[in-house]
C-alpha cells in the first residue's frame, strides 16, 4: 500500500469542474444532474456501504439496467474503497448462482423485477445485504441511501489496491474474474486523456451499456476526468444520438452501433459537423462501415483495442494527418509494450501474424482466486498473453486478425462457443456440438449451431435453440441450429471449424 492516494475516485474527483452547480449529466428523458449532485449522491451511497461494516475488499456486484444513479452507484463503490463487480443484465439464473458462488459479494445489487430469484440465490451464497436498483430511481438502496449524510471523505487507496472486477468467459469452461487495480484503470484515463485530445468544452454521448470496460470505463472515466458533461442514453438510440450530435464532441460505440446510425437518413455531414471524435471498439470494425461512415458525415472513425483484462492497449492516432487506417487498431499506446509471437514463445519480425502479448501499468492483477489460470497466461518474461492473434506492420500499426480459440464477437459482446457447447451437449440425445461464428450485417457475426444426434434420437434444432433460451443471456444464442451426421475432423480428431464457418457463412449475407 503506498502512502500516497490513488482512490481512483479522489483522481476523478479532483478533475471536476470548480463550479459544482453546472450540468454534469442530461438523459434522454431530460433529467438534469449537476455536479454538485453526482457528488452528494455518491457520498450517501458511499457513506450507506460503511453503514454495512463490510470486510476489506469486499466486492458489491451488480446487476441493473443502465441509469445515472447506477453510474453513482459505480462512484460510490470507488470512493468507500470497496471492489466493483458489473454484470451483464442479459446474465441469467445459472450465470448469476456461478458469479455469486464465485466471488462471494457482500452485496449485491439487482433490478426490483428481479429481486426475487436473485436475493435467493444471494442469500443461500451467503450474501448478507441484497438491494434493488430499478432504472427510474426506484428500489431499496436509494430508499436507504438518502438517510445518510451527503458528506463522505473517500478511502485511502493505493495503486495495486482492487477497484473492480469484471468477469470475462474462459475459452474453455467458466468464467474468469479480471481483477482490475486503481492503478490500471487511472493510467489507463490519463493515458487516453491525452491521446483522444480531450479538450475544455467537450461532451461526450454515452450510449453505450455500463457494464463492459466500454462504457464503464473508456467512456465515463474519459468524460470524468476531464469534466465533460455527457448526454446519457439508458438504452441505444440511433436517432437521439444525431439529434444530438449539434450539441456533443465526442461518441463511442461498438461496430453495430455505427451500422444501425448508417441507416438512419438524417445521418449527414451537417449533422456530425459539431462532432470532433467518433471511436469504435469492442469489435472488429468492417472496412464497408469504416468508409460508409466516412462518406457521409466527413468523420474517419477511430478504431482502438481493448480488452476486460488490459483496458485499452492501442489506438489510431487521433490527429487524421497521422493516418487513421481502416482494418487496424492503431499503434500500442504510450507506456503499453506489445508485441507478436510464434508458438514457440519468440517474438516475430513485422509483418508476420502471431500471438499478440502485451504489458504495461494497465494490465490486470490476475484472475480473481485462479493463480494457476493466472500464471498460464503470462510469459516468463512478465507478458499477459491476450489469447487474440495478430500482426505489427512496418510503420506499427497492429491488425487483430481473430482470436485463437475462435471466439465469437456478436454486437460486441464475446460468446466463448465452448460454454454454449456445454450447454448444448447436456440435451436429451444430444452426442455432441460445435458452435462457430459466421458473418452477420447487423452483428458482426453471430452464432450458429452445428448439433450431432445420439443413435435413434430424433433432434429438433428450433427446440435446442429455444431450451437454451431459457438458460442463457440472448447474445450468446446460437441465430440458427442444424441436426448433422457427423463433424469434420481432421487426422487428431479434432473438429475442424474452420470447414463449418465455410459452409455456413453464407447463411445471413
Amino acid at each position: 500500500m503506498h502512502n500516497d492516494d490513488q482512490n481512483l475516485f479522489s483522481a476523478l474527483r479532483a478533475a471536476l469542474p470548480e463550479d459544482l452547480s453546472g450540468i454534469a449529466v442530461e438523459t434522454d428523458q431530460g433529467a438534469t444532474y449537476s455536479w454538485r449532485d453526482l457528488d452528494r449522491a455518491t457520498a450517501m451511497i458511499a457513506n450507506l456501504l460503511q453503514s454495512l461494516e463490510l470486510p476489506e475488499g469486499a466486492r458489491i456486484a451488480v446487476q441493473v439496467e443502465k441509469s445515472v444513479e447506477a453510474l453513482m452507484l459505480y462512484l460510490a463503490t470507488l470512493r468507500a474503497g470497496y471492489v466493483f463487480l458489473p454484470l451483464n443484465t442479459a446474465y441469467q439464473s445459472a450465470e448469476i448462482e456461478y458469479f455469486i458462488a464465485n466471488a462471494e459479494p457482500a452485496v449485491v445489487v439487482c433490478s426490483p423485477k428481479n429481486f426475487g430469484w436473485v436475493s435467493k440465490i444471494a442469500f443461500q451464497a451467503g450474501t448478507r445485504n441484497v438491494f434493488t436498483l430499478g432504472e427510474d430511481r426506484s428500489g431499496t438502496l436509494l430508499d436507504r441511501a438518502v438517510h445518510h449524510g451527503d458528506v463522505h471523505t473517500p478511502a485511502v487507496r493505493g495503486r495495486d489496491d482492487l477497484a473492480a472486477i469484471l468477469y470475462t468467459s474462459g475459452t474453455t469452461g467458466r468464467s474468469k474474474g479480471a481483477m482490475l487495480t486503481h492503478g490500471n484503470l487511472l493510467s489507463n484515463a490519463q493515458v487516453l486523456k491525452d491521446y483522444w485530445g480531450w479538450q475544455p468544452g467537450d461532451v461526450l454521448i454515452h450510449a453505450l451499456p455500463i457494464f463492459h470496460v466500454h462504457g464503464l470505463f473508456v467512456a465515463l472515466h474519459g468524460a470524468l476526468i476531464n469534466g465533460s458533461p455527457m448526454l446519457w442514453l439508458n438504452k441505444f438510440d440511433p436517432q437521439r444520438v444525431i439529434a444530438w450530435m449539434p450539441r456533443a464532441t465526442v461518441f463511442m460505440g461498438v461496430p453495430t452501433l455505427y451500422t444501425r446510425m448508417l441507416a438512419e437518413p438524417a445521418l449527414t455531414r451537417e449533422a456530425a459537423r459539431h462532432m470532433r471524435l467518433f471511436i469504435s471498439g469492442s469489435a472488429p470494425l468492417l472496412i464497408e462501415t469504416f468508409n460508409a461512415w466516412r462518406e457521409r458525415t466527413g468523420h474517419t472513425i477511430l478504431e482502438r483495442y481493448g480488452m476486460s483484462e488490459t483496458v485499452m492497449l492501442t489506438s489510431n492516432p487521433y490527429r487524421p494527418e497521422e493516418g487513421r487506417r481502416g482494418g487496424t487498431v492503431g499503434f500500442p499506446l504510450p507506456g503499453v509494450g506489445l508485441r507478436v509471437a510464434g508458438d514457440d514463445g519468440r517474438e516475430l519480425p513485422a509483418g508476420e501474424i502471431g500471438g499478440i502479448q502485451v504489458r504495461g501499468p494497465n494490465v490486470f492483477k490476475g484472475y480473481w482466486r485462479m493463480p494457476e489460470k493466472t500464471a498460464e497466461e503470462f510469459t516468463a518474461d512478465g507478458w499477459f498473453k491476450t489469447g487474440d492473434v495478430g500482426k505489427v506492420d512496418e510503420r506499427g500499426y497492429v491488425t487483430i486478425v481473430g482470436r485463437s480459440k475462435d471466439l465469437i464477437i456478436s454486437g460486441g459482446y464475446n460468446v466463448y462457443p465452448a460454454e454454449i457447447e456445454g450447454y448444448i451437449n447436456e440435451m436429451p440425445g444430444v452426442a455432441e456440438s460445435a458452435l462457430v461464428g459466421v458473418p452477420h450485417p447487423d452483428f458482426g457475426e453471430v452464432g450458429v449451431a452445428v448439433v450431432v444426434p445420439k443413435p435413434g434420437a430424433r433432434l429438433d434444432g428450433e427446440a435446442i435453440v429455444a431450451a437454451l433460451k431459457a438458460q442463457l443471456a440472448n447474445f450468446k444464442i446460437p441465430k440458427r441450429c442444424f441436426v448433422v451426421d457427423d463433424l469434420p475432423r481432421n487426422t487428431m480428431g479434432k473438429v475442424q471449424k474452420n470447414l463449418l464457418r465455410d459452409q455456413h457463412k453464407a447463411l445471413f449475407g
